[in-house]
């Protein structure tokens, strides 16, 4: 018998942190699974300098770092991060992910500046409306913590990034009112790569990790790694 996953490392998404795992790290931890949480570092000299690249390889030690067999849970911007790094997993899942080429082609139009300035511009009223299926302390909590991105590494996920197929088996969660990563392309990942696949019924982009659905999505997550 094969072993059975007893860690992973969840990767945050843009202007996100660790904390965006809260919820998913209780039903992981009672699962038998030791979530792994690291916020992403911007480089020395600031965000504006740090490229999409810093971030891969700091997600990439942090993985090494576990003992196998270990699984890669990325979200949004933090799914692309997984893809580049699923290599070195043996499982994956991706939540909402900014997917690769050619994907990526279709994703909304945006521009970024070389600071994105999510923690100036943080404001509760528009956190609340980012987070409709959040309660109202984890939208105070999720305000709080916002922080600003690197634009260049927005600017490289928007441009799409060539990703091999994993070797190793993905589950794709995708919101099904997902605005930023709109659940179709999730569906097309998904079906291009024989991929699992669960939609969730959640309005927002994060809902997923912070919406009140959060508990029962990461028990999901958290069943399907154990039988793998």
């Amino acid at each position: 018998m094969r072993p059975r996953i007893g860690h992973a490392l969840a990767l945050h998404g843009a202007g996100g942190g660790g904390w965006e795992w809260n919820a998913w790290r209780g039903v992981f931890t009672a699962s038998g699974i030791e979530l792994a949480t690291p916020d992403l570092q911007p480089r020395p000299d600031g965000l504006a300098t740090t490229t999409l690249d810093d971030y891969r390889q700091q997600a990439r030690a942090a993985l090494l770092a576990l003992p196998r067999p270990r699984a890669l849970v990325g979200a949004s911007l933090g799914g692309l991060l997984a893809m580049l790094c699923a290599d070195a997993a043996d499982a994956l899942v991706l939540v909402n992910p900014l997917p690769p080429l050619p994907w990526a082609q279709a994703l909304p139009a945006r521009e970024w500046p070389d600071l994105v300035p999510w923690r100036r511009d943080a404001r509760l009223a528009s956190t609340r409306r980012a987070l409709p299926d959040a309660d109202a302390a984890t939208a105070l909590f999720a305000y709080a913590r916002w922080r600003d991105e690197a634009g260049a590494v927005l600017r490289a996920a928007q441009a799409g990034v060539e990703v091999a197929m994993p070797q190793c088996p993905v589950l794709c969660i995708a919101s099904s009112r997902d605005e930023d990563v709109p659940p179709a392309l999730t569906q097309a990942l998904a079906t291009a790569w024989q991929a699992g696949l669960v939609m969730v019924d959640a309005p927002s982009h994060v809902g997923p990790l912070l919406g009140r659905a959060a508990p029962a999505v990461a028990a999901q997550a958290a069943a399907w790694l154990s039988a793998r």
